[in-house]
């Protein structure tokens, strides 16, 4: 009898000792579940921050290879002021945007111009053709890379895009301008994360993360063609790429980029641990209760009031567990919510940028406008005045039965308001937001400029002159382009030539056209002091003015630029030796509305 309850007692034991365990690997794998998730989540929300910092520089190279000054340097690599010039932009351009490094290189790879080419070690003189992205962008495609700089020992992410040599993709690529970006501020970031977060390559190489030692190891071993890739492109220069031994086996990941990254996280499996502990010291719990419950009734209920109260507390105690978790998920849940709600705002944020870029072409033409208010003002005044004067005089004939005479007054008053209507109606079509595409004839639009500032000529005693080739009069030269936008190019190249004269002894400025091969060419040249050497290499940025404050914003030559670009066309600026400032605004001509460009022998 007694053998018999020693086996049960033992029994019993092992049934317990199972089904703590049980609890425990339960608990675990459930906190593994959530904990992973909650990882999951994290990685998508971080992801899109690391994307959109990719993203944001992708377009720079690309506006960057239509430069003149890039393309005037790869042109004439030997011309010593045009890579002096190339350099002062590229520097100014990367202070502005904040990157690590913008270079440019020829066709065999060698850097003709960087920003940092005042610097111990600056790009210039080095030769990168060694390097995928090179090779990709002079296939003509944007080229990605990520690596440790050769130059600087630096590491960063390589964006490259293909400069062509004449400022469209119809023509050759001359050589390939390149930016680096830095990326450390993510590893600063994820510092404050207790779990390792790591962002490892298409071959498991991890190249940046949280816990330094783990970079520049790989999550597997790598085989012989990996290696030997690395070696030739120099990845990773002067790094032995080793497997990671002793990380946890449980990770989420979440692809970014367009190179086939990783971003990884590894939660901490501490918790894991912690809850499973608790999930077995709660089975355990139970089943002592169980069993000083059953010890209870076999003790014919003596102690009955000690176990009703340690039931009801152990009951208590699982409803403020409950309760924990329910207040815990709630907390989770509303800082997913406010996340959410943050990246909706940063969205809303996104487009407000876009659509204030689109409207700043409108502003520019309004501000035009509002320039023009007061020599308009005053052209309007006269035919007022004449028509006032005129029906006067009518009035008088009239009561004098003169009516000969009352219809020539009639006659001045119908072309003073003739006038006027054609002022107004030239005002108004300006001031539009149209964004038709045709074939636009280049003399109407600059008659229709210079009518617009004609008043302000004459008001500030200059001379206006406008002369056609006499190619140009036999055939209109017609360029496909929208009517209001080259005008309001033409009138801030007016404006600002109309300024230049201000303080000249001789105030006259000219305009000519003429066809240059399959391209119109509009020049707009003035009597005034001419471009000084410091200004020309700014001379189409935004912000960048001259003008004494309350007079510009230094956004007219940036937005012109900018809508010339946008047809396929050129805007440069230069002094001629007669003296003075002269542009020059070249749009490719167009036949039944399609453009057509010149094409390199």
């Amino acid at each position: 009898m007694r053998a018999k309850k020693s086996l049960l007692i033992l029994l019993g034991l092992l049934l317990a000792g199972g089904l703590i365990a049980a609890a425990g690997l339960l608990g675990a794998q459930r906190a593994r579940a959530e904990l992973m998730a909650q990882g999951q989540r994290q990685l998508q929300l971080m992801a899109p921050d690391l994307q959109s910092v990719l993203q944001k520089f992708e377009t720079l190279p690309f506006v960057l290879g239509f430069q003149p000054d890039l393309i005037e340097a790869l042109a004439h690599p030997i011309d010593a002021r045009a890579i002096a010039r190339l350099n002062s932009t590229l520097q100014t351009i990367q202070q502005q945007a904040k990157v690590g490094a913008i270079y440019v290189m020829d066709r065999d790879g060698m850097t003709l111009g960087a920003s940092n080419w005042d610097q111990p070690l600056g790009f210039v003189g080095k030769n990168f053709s060694y390097r995928p992205y090179f090779h990709t962008a002079l296939r003509g495609k944007a080229g990605l890379f990520y690596g440790i700089g050769t130059s600087t020992s630096e590491a960063g992410y390589f964006i490259a895009q293909p400069v062509y040599r004449d400022g469209s993709k119809r023509g050759a690529v001359a050589g390939v301008v390149a930016v680096k970006i830095s990326l450390a501020e993510f590893e600063r970031t994820w510092r404050s994360s207790d779990d390792p977060i790591v962002l490892a390559d298409s071959r498991g190489v991890i190249f940046l993360s949280n816990r330094p030692d783990w970079i520049y190891h790989s999550l597997g071993k790598l085989d012989a063609a990996a290696e030997r890739e690395l070696a030739s492109t120099q990845q990773y220069m002067g790094q032995t790429v080793r497997p990671l031994a002793g990380h946890s086996p449980y990770f989420v990941t979440q692809p970014v980029g367009q190179l086939g990254w990783q971003l990884m996280l590894f939660p901490g499996q501490a918790r894991v641990l912690r809850v499973g502990l608790l999930w077995a010291l709660a089975a355990a719990l139970l089943l002592v209760c169980a069993a000083v419950s059953s010890w209870a009734l076999y003790q014919r209920r003596r102690r009955l009031e000690e176990g009703l109260a340690s039931r009801v507390a152990l009951q208590r105690a699982a409803l403020e567990l409950d309760d924990k978790i329910v207040e815990r998920t709630q907390q989770l849940r509303l800082t997913n919510q406010n996340l959410e709600h943050k990246y909706t705002k940063l969205q809303e944020a996104e487009h407000l940028l876009r659509s204030t870029q689109d409207q700043m072409v409108q502003a520019g033409k309004l501000a035009m406008l509002g320039q023009m208010a007061a020599g308009v003002t005053h052209e309007l005044n006269q035919p007022l005045a004449a028509i006032r004067a005129f029906a006067d005089n009518a009035r008088t004939y009239l009561e004098r039965d003169q009516p000969a005479q009352a219809s020539a007054n009639l006659g001045h008053i119908a072309a003073a308001s003739a006038r006027m209507g054609a002022i107004i109606s030239q005002l108004k079509g300006f001031a539009r937001k149209d964004e038709t595409i045709a074939p636009v004839d280049l003399a109407a639009s600059i008659r229709a400029s210079t009518f617009l500032l004609d008043s302000e000529f004459r008001r500030h005693d200059v001379a206006l002159t406008f002369e056609a080739t006499a190619d140009a009069l036999q055939r209109p030269l017609q360029v496909t382009g929208n009517t209001v936008r080259i005008e309001q190019v033409l009138i801030n190249l007016l404006r600002n030539a109309l300024d230049a004269v201000e303080d000249a002894a001789e105030r006259r400025v000219a305009i000519t056209l003429a066809r240059d091969g399959d391209e119109a060419l509009v020049c707009i040249s003035d009597s005034g002091a001419g471009i000084p050497e410091q200004v020309a290499a700014h001379l189409f940025e935004p912000f960048f003015t001259t003008k004494p404050s309350g007079k510009g914003l230094g956004l007219g030559l940036a937005i012109s630029s900018s809508i010339v670009q946008a047809m396929n066309g050129r805007l440069s600026a230069h002094n001629p030796a007669g003296g003075g400032a002269r542009f020059e605004l070249r749009l490719p001509l167009s036949h039944q509305g399609v453009i057509v460009a010149s094409h390199p022998d």
